[in-house]
């Protein structure tokens, strides 16, 4: 997302064009960290009986930062990726309605900390599913002073400023009623890229009327039987409506482990902070 803010001198016909370049990324999964900032959790889930939750902001930078703090909507692609939505589809309900934050907006010095309130609200209008949006933190740039003078460029000249503008957010979801959801693994394969890189490729299939969320191992066995760890990454979502997300990892090389021989077993568990239970498991024979 691109916004252009030009300023031109008429008299002399010089221009100066600013682009702020807003650089936006979505956490689905512990601790996050984008430019100088810190946050955490990086998901907030309201279930049960919990109406409040707190987010803690950090600089990490050696500057003063300001962040502008917003909720807005994105949908997840099958591959991953996300997309921001202003109207939900099918099977999609936003949480904006039903929650409040405070405060809305942060300047933090360097190695400050801040920590954003979280409140359920209107919870008896709510009924049985699950409502999702995602809060956003939004870098403010800092403005020049008014009355500071342009860089001189020579007339008829145009100088171009590419101003980066940072973002993270974080899901905020609301689950009403009870967890049908289930989840398998299929489509797996092992490709090798260029020859050298390992990389696992699956799809997770999710039913039901909540999103999945967890971590996921995969393990190599030899043909003798020998288990070696050749993996694991954390915080993998499908959110509601998706019934499928395509996913790929890349393995690592040990000693001891041939991806032509032998076979892997993947599992798909609940998150490290959470109790354990095992959502899905299946073994991939290497060829």
């Amino acid at each position: 997302m691109k916004k252009l803010l030009l300023f031109c001198h008429l008299r002399y016909i010089k221009c100066w064009i600013t682009i702020v370049v807003i650089l936006q990324v979505i956490f689905v999964s512990g601790a996050a960290a984008q430019g100088n900032l810190l946050l955490m959790p990086r998901r907030i889930v309201f279930e049960g009986a919990k109406r409040y939750e707190e987010i803690n902001l950090a600089n990490t930078g050696r500057d003063t930062a300001r962040y502008a703090i917003s909720l807005m909507h994105v949908r997840m692609n099958k591959d991953g990726g996300f997309t921001e939505i202003t109207e939900p589809g099918e099977g999609e309900r936003f949480a904006d309605k039903y929650i409040r934050f405070f405060p809305h907006s942060v300047t933090l010095g360097p190695d400050e900390s801040q920590v954003i309130k979280i409140q359920l609200n209107r919870s008896n209008e709510l009924t049985a599913g699950e409502y999702r949006s995602h809060i956003y933190f939004r870098a403010i740039p800092n403005e020049a002073p008014l009355g500071e003078k342009q860089p001189a460029v020579a007339d008829s000249s145009i100088s171009v400023k590419l101003v980066p503008v940072f973002g993270i957010s974080i899901p905020v979801i609301i689950r009403v009623g009870e967890d049908s959801s289930q989840v398998s693994l299929s489509d797996l394969s092992v490709k090798m890229v260029e020859d050298t890189i390992p990389v696992l490729n699956m799809t997770f299939l999710r039913k039901g009327n909540l999103s999945v969320y967890g971590d996921l191992s995969v393990d190599y066995i030899s043909a003798q039987g020998k288990k070696i760890a050749a993996g694991t990454i954390k915080g993998i979502a499908v959110y509601t409506p998706n019934a499928a997300r395509e996913f790929k990892m890349n393995l690592e090389k040990k000693p001891g482990i041939n991806y032509h021989t032998g076979k892997l077993h993947i599992t798909y568990t609940t998150p490290a902070e959470a109790r354990l239970v095992k959502m899905a498991e299946t073994e991939l024979l290497l060829n």
